[in-house]
């Protein structure tokens, strides 16, 4: 939505709604002993029965949800069926206004500032809210806006990773991973306080991967495989992602570079060296920076690389499908969406619903990009090896190479002092 925003120069403003989860109304009969220090006299015997949700309840979220959809509804917005956690008020002329909420915290982004401005003004007579004016900051992310670009970054959160495991004054590698490092399962026993000093770093990577540093993804999801048993050696590479990441702490994704479209790219790695899994990687860019990326090992074992370069497409179509609905809720028709493969092979077969012998033992779920494919809803283009640039997500790359690839997702960087 950031990336939208970029792409149609639309007004982002946020708010903080105040001890959200006390609104919610609850339908369960719930009742709690009386606090120490608050009991009646005479009557400490007796328990309170709850109206309302209260902080650390399982019902609590949901409660809130329910509240702030029937809020959203009187004021004239709708939850789209894509993602719960937007909502949208339409024109004749497409969206107005949209609303991004995340548990207590909302962004109001429309191409109107005034208009705008007043629905928020409307939110905050429903709730207690804290005006934050525009927006600056969203789960941990910093916001930059300069004219027509925006920018994302997690360099205070990426600083309290670094301090936490003493990498802050660490010497700067050049990739997440050493070139041609391949992790080897540890056959030792389990060391618990090692196991539990890895998970905390390899949770501590995920976050940051998941947010604005698309280029650790899949050292941090390949490290992560090990996170059962890790040992010594594993350690040390986990601690070398976050050497890679003190070179790359003043970077940031930027968004509105380019006015171009969506446009995916799909790759595999087959056959991992010790459980013969292929790897799937793929990226989605809008506006000139990547807005959606994966990579993970497939679940089932691929007999050839065009089974498994196959399996990505599949993957990477039921994003690009989830998109398109989305972009449609929002009044925004897409076209057919572009997606970049570089096996002549998997493009053949999906684009034939023939069934041949060497894959008629594919699962049938992966067969859902013929049908996407056929509406017309996804276009599939072959590209170069060389071009493909979700390369970066399925192996190890040399340093040149992942350079090249890194540079096509909308990084920007700052020289560092």
């Amino acid at each position: 939505m950031i990336a939208l925003a970029a792409q149609q120069q639309w007004h982002i403003t946020s708010i903080d709604i105040k001890t959200a989860f006390l609104y919610g109304e609850l339908d369960e009969e719930l009742f709690m002993e009386q606090p120490e220090g608050f009991a009646v006299k005479g009557q400490e015997r007796k328990v309170f029965r709850l109206k309302h949700a209260l902080y650390g309840l399982k019902q609590a979220a949901l409660q809130w949800w329910k509240a702030l959809d029937k809020s959203m509804e009187h004021l004239g917005f709708r939850c789209t069926k894509s993602d719960s956690r937007i909502f949208i008020l339409t024109s004749s002329s497409g969206p107005c206004i949209i609303i991004i909420v995340y548990v207590d915290d909302a962004i109001f982004m429309g191409p109107d500032c005034l208009f705008t401005n007043c629905k928020k003004a409307q939110f905050m007579k429903e709730w207690d809210c804290q005006d934050l004016g525009d927006t600056k900051e969203f789960l941990w992310m910093r916001i930059h806006r300069q004219g027509k670009l925006i920018s994302l970054e997690q360099k205070d959160y990426l600083q309290t990773v670094l301090e936490c495991f003493n990498m802050h004054n660490a010497r700067a590698a050049p990739t997440p991973l050493p070139q041609g490092y391949i992790p080897t399962p540890n056959e030792s026993p389990e060391n618990p306080k090692h196991k539990s000093h890895y998970q905390q770093v390899i949770g501590s990577l995920l976050y940051l991967m998941l947010g604005t540093c698309p280029d650790i993804a899949f050292a941090v999801t390949k490290m992560s495989q090990f996170a059962a048993n890790p040992s010594e050696e594993h350690l040390s590479k986990a601690l070398y992602i976050c050497r890679y990441l003190v070179g790359t702490a003043d970077y940031s994704l930027t968004y509105g570079r380019s006015r171009d479209g969506i446009i995916a790219y799909a790759d595999a790695d087959w056959g991992s060296v010790h459980t013969r899994q292929s790897n799937t990687g793929y990226i989605v860019l809008i506006s000139g920076a990547v807005v959606s990326w994966q990579s993970k090992a497939q679940k089932t074992i691929a007999l050839f690389s065009t089974e498994a370069e196959y399996m990505a497409l599949s993957d990477t179509c039921r994003q690009l499908v989830w998109i398109q609905n989305l972009f449609g809720e929002l009044c925004i028709n897409l076209r057919s969406i572009p997606l970049c493969g570089d096996n002549q092979g998997s493009i053949f077969i999906a684009s034939n619903t023939v069934q041949e012998k060497r894959t008629k033992h594919i699962d049938i779920c992966y067969h859902y990009i013929r049908e996407v494919v056929e509406s017309s809803k996804v276009k599939l283009y072959f590209v170069k090896t060389a071009e493909n640039y979700a390369d970066i997500f399925t192996k190890n790359l040399s340093r040149d190479k992942y350079l090249k690839c890194r540079s096509t997702l909308g990084i920007s960087f700052k020289q560092s002092t």
